[in-house]
């Protein structure tokens, strides 16, 4: 998908622990290879430090800037993040609906990443696509909304089932 030239729009459901976030942080890696940014969008700040958390461990032997954007930062932290975001210094930003904010400027996004996209409304996903057109994304579940499962059977989006455990699980 982020070989083509359109930009893709998939839809990924498992089950947990199937390896959603295992293929959302493959497919950010690819991206930050190519110089471009990820946003990965949690709806709660326990997901989203889980995220961080992995994220920081998993790409520790690399020179990957990752940071967390969500209510919990101060003023300071996040004009701090914002700025550095904007300028490019961050690869990585793990973030709540903070994200979605107005004032959250990428240099320059190539993929985001939406867990448990049934968590977030309709217009908070639309706004995000509307103001990214060139942005691959990525949207996790276990429990695909049937909107979102109509769209992916009309063939407005894509659709990929995780329908067998990794080993072991």
């Amino acid at each position: 998908d982020l070989r083509k030239n359109t930009p893709m729009d998939r839809l990924l459901v498992g089950d947990v622990g199937f390896g959603k976030t295992e293929i959302g942080m493959r497919a950010g890696f690819a991206v930050v290879n190519s110089g471009m940014q990820v946003a990965l969008l949690a709806p709660t700040t326990v997901l989203a430090n889980q995220h961080l958390r992995v994220l920081t461990q998993r790409f520790a032997n690399y020179p990957f800037k990752i940071a967390l954007l969500s209510r919990l930062q101060s003023t300071k932290e996040r004009a701090n993040i914002l700025e550095q975001l904007s300028k490019g210094q961050i690869d990585i930003l793990v973030g709540t609906h903070a994200i979605l904010s107005s004032s959250v400027k990428f240099k320059n996004l190539g993929l985001l990443i939406v867990d448990e996209e049934q968590k977030f409304g309709v217009k908070q996903k639309e706004k995000l696509k509307s103001s990214r057109v060139d942005t691959h994304v990525l949207s996790m579940t276990a429990t695909p909304i049937p909107r979102t499962l109509n769209l992916s059977l009309m063939g407005v989006r894509d659709i990929s089932v995780l329908a067998i455990p990794p080993l072991g699980r």
